[in-house]
């Protein structure tokens, strides 16, 4: 229905940013992500929106990207999964995170999530894996299997004591295993100091 509203952004109220749109105030339900990332109150912005439709309320869920979005229509498309849990979802962790978790199956990351219990985590993993994994090839690592154990499997051994120790810190392998990737040369660095270099990326 509405792709998108741009105009003046005027105020939050409790979930809500209110947009002046030639002298008319829109309500749009927003997650606590996008309300930090709103400019200040009198600048202009645009939401990228979704039209929920029931029969005691009308909302339009914004975000600011298209990808959030398209990300947000995905997992409301998952059985069980309603808008409001779906920005929950999206509040609590970014766009790249949550597809590199549905691909790689981290239950125990998603399980953290908002509103998603070990079950749900299972079947968001099993209806959008298909749907994300061809859209995130920036995200995988090689090995075609991607569960975080089977990607842990042929690293070096420093790699594998240091998500070892994370692990024991109570991160996620996923969470590592990004933080990994993000280390210039980490096959040649030490346990020890390659520890605390993911440790300032955590």
């Amino acid at each position: 229905m509405i792709a998108f509203v741009s105009g003046i952004f005027e105020y939050l109220d409790e979930d809500c940013a209110v947009i002046d749109m030639n002298g008319v105030g829109m309500n749009i339900k927003i997650s606590p992500t996008t309300a930090s990332n709103l400019p200040p109150s009198g600048e202009p912005v645009t939401l990228y929106t979704y039209t929920s439709v029931r029969e005691d309320a009308i909302w339009l869920y914004g975000f600011l990207s298209r990808s959030e979005l398209a990300l947000f229509k995905k997992i409301i498309s998952v059985n069980g999964i309603g808008p409001k849990s779906a920005q929950a979802i999206l509040g609590a962790m970014d766009v790249d995170s949550f597809r590199y978790a549905i691909i790689s199956q981290d239950k125990k990351t998603l399980s953290k999530l908002p509103g998603i219990g070990a079950k749900t985590a299972e079947r968001l993993i099993l209806e959008l894996r298909e749907k994300l994994s061809g859209e995130s090839n920036d995200l995988m690592l090689p090995n075609t299997d991607l569960s975080p154990e089977n990607q842990t499997s042929n690293l070096p051994s420093a790699k594998k004591d240091t998500i070892d120790a994370l692990v024991a810190l109570g991160y996620s392998k996923t969470q590592c295993l990004k933080a990994l990737e993000s280390i210039e040369n980490a096959d040649t660095i030490d346990s020890g100091t390659l520890l605390k270099m993911v440790l300032k990326r955590m």
